[in-house]
């Protein structure tokens, strides 16, 4: 059997490294995922953004190398399926032209359901990162999922 993956690529108007920034730093990252983000985006440091009132996705920095890629762990606080950590998530960014091409890449996934599920929100939050580097104002924290998962 093959391990479920969830892919996401998407092209953004705008250069690396201001989409990088996007996924580094708290105050930019709930404008396109999440209520809440507490990031500390170096290696061993705190990945933590709560989704909902009672969703909160939890794991670890494990590669940062800015304006290019990210690496983290990914789980829910409380969940015995995807627990904190347990699954990976990698997002590269390629110069693509005057924009930016991302990459989204998540596995561990304990069955292709739990892949099916995180494929359907990364794909809304990808496509939400891709309006909000353009210049969309969403309301910061309006996370429109509004995810009720532990």
């Amino acid at each position: 059997m093959v391990d479920p993956v969830v892919e996401v690529e998407r092209r953004i108007a705008a250069p690396p490294d201001e989409v990088f920034t996007y996924l580094t730093d708290p105050e930019k990252y709930t404008r396109w995922k999440g209520q809440q983000a507490e990031l500390d985006p170096r290696p061993g440091g705190r990945y933590r953004v709560r989704m909902g009132p009672e969703a909160v996705a939890l794991g670890e920095y494990v590669e940062v190398e800015p304006p290019s890629r990210v690496v983290f762990t990914w789980g829910w606080e409380g969940s015995g399926d995807v627990p904190p950590g347990s699954t990976t998530v990698e997002i590269t960014l390629r110069a693509d032209g005057d924009g930016t091409l991302l990459r989204l890449r998540h596995t561990g996934f304990p069955s292709e359901a739990d892949a099916d599920l995180h494929r359907e929100g990364w794909q809304m939050y990808v496509g939400r990162l891709v309006e909000v580097a353009a210049g969309a104002q969403p309301d910061v924290g309006s996370d429109p999922a509004g995810v009720s998962r532990p």
